[in-house]
């Protein structure tokens, strides 16, 4: 069955406005699905890396000829050759919608769009579902625009819960991805050991030239294991005895093939005191757990990796609701080298917007801490209330500036 998507307005929108729509994202997040309901009397045409479908790469001009717009072309990036004819067609006619493309590798289908479809195509990215969606509860604003827009007593009026029929642990292990949402739990260690495979014997062999499988299979199963910390390349490469430009190397594959993505830190104005490295996530947590080998969502109680696993969760739902936005906050960690830090900052309008996330029942002020040493750093910045989401029960307020808030409202 069919789950509406929350970019399903702004893709619709961006085709009504602009020649070309590139939709990127991993594999099994949906855009081919979204792309077919959207649109379901546009011709698609799918590629691979096996066969020259109709044609396409030998002679791109008489592919389009034969295939008149409006046209989706899912998996760009096996058909290169078909952009700069692209270019060409709707140079002649920059009718809107003419062509909505789809790329699972960031690196080939960015490089041939900016190359030859700059100020032609406009770029949007679809991640795996987020809660609304997986609960099929949709407001028209979500709890995130309405947080950065409206004044709290006006949040908590609109305040709703998604119920969810399974367990904060279920979610966490099942994952995100629409085929992973229909399976029964026991399909759902198949289903990733599966996602791994295909992963890495398709996407990852096209990107670089990987020569060691296995130390590369270790790399991956190391990077979701290190989810939710700053980035350290060295220490990426030291555990599995790789060098330094190798770790370098082999982490650009992972977020080019969007299995993991970065948060840049704040600076402000005390640059020269802030920690200067990114902090890291991999892309699903029901990869991480696969790679991680834990066996089932019971499991996860007690778990080292429980803590990195739901941060990892809230920070991607903030991700997929900001991209979903007219206009998207900018995300930023912040960590001072006194050790103070806040798991994430929203950046609107000249506004900052302190979260931190923690995966227990019962906050309290303590958990705020990260959030008033941010504060005291910034002083003369304008700083909105701060958020503390955790696993509690109610949005309630918790130390003069700050509220904490339950993780799966809509």
């Amino acid at each position: 069955m069919y789950k509406e998507r929350i970019i399903t307005d702004r893709v619709k929108k961006l085709a009504n406005n602009f020649p070309v729509v590139v939709l990127t994202g991993a594999r099994q997040t949906g855009k081919s699905t979204l792309l077919s309901h959207i649109f379901p009397n546009t011709e698609m045409v799918v590629f691979n890396s096996a066969f020259d479908d109709n044609e396409a790469r030998q002679d791109p001009d008489l592919f389009l000829e034969n295939h008149p717009s409006p046209l989706i072309l899912d998996e760009i990036q096996y058909a290169p050759e078909l952009v700069s004819a692209i270019k060409r067609w709707v140079d002649k006619d920059r009718k809107p919608g003419s062509y909505i493309l789809t790329g699972s590798q960031h690196w080939s289908v960015m490089k041939t769009i900016s190359e030859s479809l700059a100020g032609r195509a406009v770029v949007m990215n679809l991640e795996g579902f987020c809660l609304s969606e997986i609960t099929e509860k949709y407001s028209k604003r979500s709890w995130l625009e309405r947080w950065i827009e409206d004044d709290i007593s006006d949040f908590i009026k609109s305040f709703r819960k998604a119920e969810y029929k399974g367990t904060l642990y279920e979610l966490l292990w099942r994952g995100w991805l629409p085929e992973a949402d229909r399976l029964d739990l026991e399909l759902i260690p198949d289903f990733y050991r599966s996602y791994i495979q295909t992963y890495v014997e398709r996407d990852a062999r096209l990107q670089a030239d990987v020569r060691d499988w296995q130390e590369f299979g270790k790399f991956i199963q190391l990077a979701s294991a290190l989810t939710s910390q700053e980035v350290n390349s060295s220490k990426f490469g030291r555990e599995i005895g790789i060098n330094y430009n190798t770790a370098i190397k082999w982490l650009i594959i992972l977020k080019a093939t969007f299995q993991w993505f970065e948060v840049p830190p704040y600076h402000g104005n005390t640059i020269k005191r802030i920690s200067k490295k990114n902090k890291g996530y991999i892309s699903d947590t029901g990869l991480a757990c696969s790679l991680n080998m834990i066996s089932s969502h019971q499991a996860l109680s007690g778990h080292p990796l429980l803590g990195a696993l739901f941060e990892t969760a809230v920070v991607s739902e903030i991700r997929k609701l900001s991209n979903a936005m007219p206009s998207p906050p900018g995300l930023y960690h912040w960590r001072s080298h006194g050790g103070a830090e806040v798991d994430l900052i929203l950046e609107r309008d000249g506004i900052l917007f302190p979260i931190e996330i923690k995966v227990k029942t019962q906050p309290s002020n303590k958990d705020a801490r990260g959030i008033k040493a941010f504060r005291e750093t910034y002083q003369n910045l304008r700083i909105a209330p701060g958020l503390i989401i955790c696993a509690c029960e109610k949005f309630m307020k918790i130390s003069e500036n700050d509220y904490c808030m339950p993780w799966n409202i809509v």
